[in-house]
């Protein structure tokens, strides 16, 4: 019996890009001649004509489905729309923009087939400008530190067997976050390198604010660990003054000649309070973002909202 793969594309200014990635699909799909396949294509609100694109071939080829998304929900909610329709045995997530070649979906399923639920593709050198680099080593850190894995690496190019799709679909909030979203179902994850491809065209959809929005979702959704932080920051300050008080009962009791040498003034006062103050604003500030994700969560705001589907077997959801 055929098994099928779903492939997941969100699509964001990718007019002149996502017709090259469906053609690689199709070509992999042709050489390996065991697989059944479908291809998702959600529009995430995209401001250029893709979804006209997405149209006309699901129009075309009954493997094809579009989602128009109502406007842009960030790319994890749109990969998560796009799980809602999958029908695969299992998915692949891939890119819009050509960087992740689905050529190599074969390798991460033989390695799949050796027992992992997960396998990631793991890119030698990132096709990437510096600061996307840097984003991407700090979000792997980061998960290190929430999740208490050690080398886990996130991606946007995977394949996932369909029981932690399954999972992951369950996530109603609104601030989703797919690496977590992955470790909060299975630690069997393995990883194939590959080579990272240059960018088709166009110019990449996450800008520095996009990529912040990005790390808070992971830092605050699955994990209370940034409060802990606050508290042992709140811990060495409040040492450091301690210490600074005796210095400073000392200076005056034992040393009383120094304070004609070094005059306590504004300026030393006026710069303490300010990190103290500072401290104090940015672990409020910390306490207010999960409260306020809290709130908006309790709201129901929704994870996406889907406008219109297309194609030949168009479903609802």
């Amino acid at each position: 019996m055929e098994k099928k793969l779903s492939f997941v594309i969100p699509c964001y200014r990718s007019q002149k890009t996502v017709g090259s990635v469906i053609e690689e699909i199709r070509k992999m799909i042709k050489k390996e001649e065991k697989y059944d396949y479908e291809i998702i294509l959600v529009n995430d609100g995209s401001p250029d004509d893709v979804w006209d694109v997405i149209k006309e071939y699901a129009a075309q080829d009954e493997h094809i489905l579009g989602v128009n998304l109502a406007r842009n929900f960030g790319q994890h909610s749109a990969v998560l729309a796009g799980y809602h329709y999958c029908t695969g045995d299992y998915v692949v997530s891939l890119d819009d923009d050509g960087q992740t070649p689905a050529g190599e979906v074969p390798e991460l399923m033989r390695e799949l087939e050796k027992g992992y639920d997960v396998v990631y593709a793991k890119y030698g050198e990132m096709h990437q400008k510096a600061f996307r680099r840097w984003g991407s080593d700090f979000a792997r850190r980061m998960s290190d530190y929430i999740f208490g894995v050690r080398g886990y690496y996130t991606g946007s190019f995977f394949v996932a067997r369909r029981f932690v799709i399954d999972e992951m679909i369950r996530y109603q909030n609104c601030y989703p976050y797919l690496g977590g979203l992955v470790l909060r179902t299975t630690r069997n994850i393995g990883y194939v390198s590959i080579q990272h491809n240059d960018r088709l065209a166009g110019r990449s959809g996450y800008s520095l604010k996009k990529l912040i929005s990005l790390w808070f979702n992971g830092f605050t959704a699955f994990s209370v660990k940034p409060l802990e932080i606050s508290t042992y920051i709140g811990f060495l300050f409040a040492f450091i003054g301690f210490v600074y008080t005796i210095v400073i009962i000392v200076r005056r009791l034992f040393i009383p000649e120094l304070e004609e040498i070094i005059p306590y003034g504004w300026s030393s006062q006026t710069a303490i309070m300010l990190v103290i103050g500072g401290l104090i604003l940015i672990n409020m500030g910390m306490m207010g973002e999960y409260i306020g994700r809290i709130y908006i969560c309790i709201n129901n705001s929704p994870q996406f909202v889907v406008r219109e589907v297309c194609g030949n077997r168009e479903k609802e959801k």
